[in-house]
Formats: C-alpha cells, structure tokens, sequence
C-alpha cells in the first residue's frame, strides 16, 4: 500500500561539527509499480501536495496495469535536448573515444536544432531528409551527410532499445550512393615517388613543427605498417621491441581505431631505419610520443600531416623536374601528374595515401586477400579490396597476358591447304603450341602469387602442357 514517510538522513551539526540523524526536510514517497516493484520517490515538502503527487502515481500505475496508459507519455513530454544529452552520455558509457561522442551528438544536435525538434514525437524521415538535402545543396559531401544520417539514426535507434520512443521512424531511410561523388578518394605512391619523397622529407625543413626526418620515419612506418596518424601519434619507445624475433611496433588498444591491441611485424630495413633515427632521440623519455600528431592521444597536438605531406610532394616533383637532361622531357615531365598532390584522376595523395600503399603493396608481393585484410586490420575484405588495393594497368596486363590463348583460325574444310597440311602457311598448331608455352613460363615467373592463386581458381592449366582445360 502507498505511503509517506520522512526519509532519514545524517547531517553535520554546524555548532559541534559531529554527525547527527535527522528527517528529511521533503516527503517521500512509497508505492509499487505495475511490475508490483517497490519504489520510492521525494515528492514535496508539504504533507498535502506530496499525498496528492502520491496519489497521482498511484492512478497511473492502475492505468498501466489496465492497459490504458501510454508507457512513453513521461519521455514525450521531456525536451529534446535532454535526451541527447543523455545519448550522449551512453555513449560515453560504452567505452566510445571522446572525439567518436563529441561528433555523434554533435551531429545529432546540428540535425535537431535544423529541423526545429522540440520533442523526440518530432522526429520525421522526411525532414531529415529535407534537411541533408539542402546542406548537400549548399556544398555538404554525400559521405559527410552519411555520417549525419548514420548518426541521427543510432540516436532514433537507442530511443526504441531504451524504451522512450514505440517505434524507429528512421529506420526505413537508406544511406547514399558515396561513389558518384567521392570527394577526397586517396592513391598509393609508386616507389619511385615514395623514395623521392622521403628524400624530400630528409632534406626540408620543418612542416607544422616536424622536422624532416621525423617526417621522413613517419612515412616509412605508415607505408610499411598500414598505422594511421592516430595510431603512430600514440606510439612510444616502449611500443617498439625491435630487438624481439621478429621485430614489431605495437599500438595499445585504447588508441587502435578498432579497440584491440594491434601488433605489426616490422621489415627489417624499416628496423635498421628505426635504429638509425632513434640515435637522435635517446633523451626522449620511454613513455613519450615519438609523434606527437594528434590530439586524440594524451599530449598530443593535432598537425595537418596533409600539408606536410603536400610540402613534400612538391619539393620532390620540383627537384624531380629539374632533374630531367633535356628540354623536352622537362616538359614532359611537367605536363605529368607524378607526385602531385592530386592527380589527374582527382586522387589525392595525403598521410592516409601511405596506408593505401602499404596494402596495396602487400597485394604486389602476392599476399592473399585475407591475410591482406589481417594486415590491413580491416574488419570488411570489401574494403580492403575496394578501397585500399590500387591495381595499375601494367598489373592488368599482366594478369591478362598470362590467359590461354585463343585457338588458331584455321581455314574451313571446304578449301585445305595447297599443300594438304595443317598450318601451311607457317602457323603449325604443335609449333604454335610451344610458342605459346615458352610465353606463358615467361609471364607466369612475373606474376604476384595472388594473381596466380586467383586465375589458378578460375582456369585450370595443365603444367606438362600448357593446354586451357575446363573452367572450374
């Protein structure tokens, strides 16, 4: 049965300084919910208006148990701001990084304050939509206002989960097609032009406060390890155990944009490079940044590592072009997109472009999809092979060229050869076979493993004869 009652608390007796029991200066209240529950709420500090607050929360979970009460009237008739704020904090709660928050409910709030939402009832498909449409009108990225949406729907989705809202009204509302307006899609470096950009890198001077040849380390442990800004910004001596067989550079968890502790295999010469760099850093304390570029990591200082990798680049073409012994390759050279900034394409070559030659090196060596999506760290091969894999033309024609030939035309039955022998003319199909053979070793001995193990699948050849067989 519902009851008031004076709830006992222990105050400081400001005259003595002891600890003294005392009522509480409110009413409380106690009562059982609908799930029979007890519970017990502070109403008023006058005895009449806390029995009708009483009352009034007995009447509604008699209208509960009949069925005749709405279970979200409370969280309707709360603003909207509220519930962010409390998103906000569940996703704090669940480990997330403080940037991943800060921008979700930020985006969250940007949508909301857009579309004038004063209650969660508020919240409509097509004003959303409406609303993304016009800031994609006004310059907003198809991938950028997909963050947008991705995020006012994991805020409609937790509403439902935590019983605030009856349904998801977004939950029907599709993402966009990214690829007919890719903004800032990255390429891999050749190794010519990553070479010449280390060497760039060694010979500037500092850009956004980092030396050449921390630059210059950066990207060969970016290139060769596949680690992000983020991820190398936290790294610290104590992260490296070059002196371990093999060799590896780990990333704690708390910094890996997956959540788990990442440990690479470190290449050998990336080792003696390590070493050699290291030399001018034994004053650095074991646990300090070796790179302090991001401020995601504690200590950290964002730098725009896109514009010292843009400084670089353009020192390096520069030096490149004015390397060339005569007037026409100059201008060859010039009229070439080697080691810009941005390509031909549109494709820019930024700090995440070394991540992008790092997988798509490991898919030139012949590394097997999967394991190249181990490396990568990616949970999605998709990815790894849509985004990060970038195959050249002289790949293609490779691959292509190492295909079983077509069969020779011969001529119909109804006109032979003069001469009453196949392949009169020279083209002997035995002979052309051989021929045909001796191309194939050739190119075989050239091709990455991964290309073999692919065209193996699809098309079997015997090795004692060169002939195509039957397609799997």
């Amino acid at each position: 049965m519902a009851s008031l009652y004076k709830k006992p608390i222990v105050v400081t007796d400001p005259k003595t300084g002891e600890k003294v029991k005392k009522k509480s200066r409110k009413w409380w209240g106690r009562y059982r919910d609908a799930m029979g529950r007890e519970k017990r709420v502070p109403l008023a500090g006058d005895k009449a208006a806390a029995q009708a607050m009483l009352n009034d929360l007995v009447r509604r979970v008699e209208l509960e148990r009949a069925g005749r009460l709405d279970p979200f009237e409370e969280h309707l008739k709360r603003p909207f701001t509220e519930h962010i704020d409390e998103f906000e904090q569940h996703l704090k709660d669940k480990g997330n990084s403080a940037q991943h928050v800060f921008e979700v409910a930020a985006r969250v709030r940007k949508i909301a304050r857009g579309c004038k939402w004063k209650s969660i009832s508020d919240i409509s498909a097509s004003e959303v939509q409406r609303y993304l449409g016009a800031r994609r009108d006004k310059g907003l990225g198809r991938q950028t206002s997909n963050h947008y949406l991705r995020a006012i729907k994991q805020f409609s989705r937790w509403l439902v989960r935590d019983r605030r809202y009856h349904d998801d009204p977004l939950i029907h509302v599709a993402m966009l097609n990214v690829k007919v307006d890719r903004r800032h899609d990255r390429r891999a470096l050749s190794d010519e032009e990553f070479a010449l950009l280390v060497e760039a890198a060694m010979e500037g001077k500092r850009v956004v406060k980092i030396s050449g040849p921390d630059r210059a380390i950066m990207y060969i442990l970016s290139a060769w390890t596949g680690y992000r800004r983020s991820e190398l910004g936290s790294l610290t001596k104590r992260s490296l155990r070059l002196d371990d067989d093999p060799p590896t550079i780990t990333v704690a968890a708390a910094y890996s944009k997956r959540k788990r502790q990442d440990t690479q295999v470190l290449h050998r010469v990336v080792v003696e490079r390590l070493r050699e760099w290291l030399e001018d850093k034994r004053a650095l304390a074991a646990d300090a940044l070796l790179f302090p570029v991001s401020a995601k990591i504690p200590g950290g200082v964002d730098r725009r590592t896109s514009k010292m990798m843009r400084a670089d680049l353009k020192a390096a073409r520069k030096k490149w072009i004015a390397a060339a012994k005569t007037p026409e390759e100059k201008a060859e050279r010039e009229q070439s997109d080697f080691l810009k900034y941005q390509n031909d394409l549109g494709l820019f070559a930024d700090f995440h472009s070394n991540r992008h030659t790092f997988i798509t090196n490991l898919e030139h060596v012949g590394v097997t999809p999967g394991k190249a999506q181990s490396l990568a760290r990616h949970c999605d091969i998709r990815l790894t092979m849509g985004v990060y894999t970038h195959i050249g033309l002289n790949d293609q024609k490779t691959a292509i060229e190492l295909l079983p030939p077509p069969p020779v035309l011969r001529p119909s039955k109804k006109a032979p050869p003069s001469n009453g022998q196949a392949g009169g003319n020279g083209a002997d199909p035995a002979n052309g076979q051989v021929l045909h053979k001796q191309q194939l070793d050739a190119l075989w001995a050239q091709l990455p493993e991964q290309v073999k193990t692919a065209l193996l699948a699809s098309v079997q050849v015997n090795p004692e004869n060169g002939k195509g067989g039957q397609r799997s």
